[in-house]
């Protein structure tokens, strides 16, 4: 299948790389993690303010053409034929790494949930997506595009939009805006201390399951209502309390008053 077919817009504008180039960290110690490269169009950038570049691609024929590009131009980069949803990040190196990623904007939010599994490894995460979700990614406490998606990424890591990118830097151009997101880790998760990360997710997942419902309405496929509200008041909530209202700190508290870890 085509990079076009799976939602891949490559960055075509010089300037525009040359732009985002100069945002990300520079230092000649680092090891980057390349989602997505296609034709190396940010692999040289990265190549040059490097030790060593991992670049991940799943299209076959694009990454063959890198091989032979990095055989001759970048001899410190390493090309790895595969999805990046079935890598071991962890047996590509053991060292901790930095991320970046243009990447196909309907399979964004998986890739994230993958790298989040490495997070101990991540020093920080650039990438080109779909300027709505950067914004969703981006969200506080209160704001109407505040989601579980804001909530996994802040508990991970501090995201920042870097940059506003217009359709015409990208071939072909999509029919969005796009935009830089930059997240450096770790995010509140640091202070948190929730010992398991998978519960504590299922819970946000479930907080956030239906938006326009109550956080009570909500979580009452799991705890008693009595249970709920007990923990709601002690939480200085009230009954209609919703999820895109609560900090991380606040979801933390609820979370150890409903699912008490041992």
């Amino acid at each position: 299948m085509s990079r076009q077919k799976l939602g891949q817009h490559f960055l075509h504008s010089p300037a525009w790389r040359e732009r985002i180039a100069r945002t990300v960290p520079a230092d000649a110690s680092t090891t980057w993690l390349e989602i997505g490269p296609g034709h190396g169009e940010m692999t040289e950038f990265l190549a040059q303010r490097a030790r060593r570049v991992i670049a991940i691609e799943a299209d076959a024929a694009l990454a063959a053409t890198l091989r032979e590009r990095a055989a001759v131009e970048w001899r410190n980069v390493e090309i790895i034929g595969s999805d990046i949803l079935s890598v071991d990040l962890s047996s590509l190196t053991r060292e901790r790494f930095r991320v970046y990623g243009n990447l196909p904007y309907y399979i964004t939010s998986p890739i994230l949930s993958h790298l989040f599994r490495f997070a101990a490894q991540i020093e920080s995460i650039h990438i080109v997506i779909q300027r709505e979700v950067a914004d969703r990614i981006a969200a506080r406490p209160g704001h109407r595009e505040y989601a579980y998606l804001s909530a996994l990424c802040q508990y991970f890591a501090h995201p920042e939009i870097v940059l506003r990118i217009p359709p015409g830097a990208f071939r072909p151009p999509p029919k969005v805006n796009s935009a830089l997101l930059a997240m450096t880790l770790p995010g509140e998760r640091a202070q948190l201390q929730i010992r398991d990360d998978a519960a504590f997710l299922k819970f946000l997942q479930n907080c956030f399951s239906q938006k326009r419902k109550t956080l009570r309405n909500n979580l009452k496929n799991r705890f008693a209502d009595a249970t709920i509200a007990a923990a709601l008041t002690a939480c200085k909530l009230t009954p209609k309390s919703r999820a895109e209202e609560l900090s991380l700190a606040q979801f933390a508290q609820l979370y150890g008053l409903l699912a008490p870890e041992k």
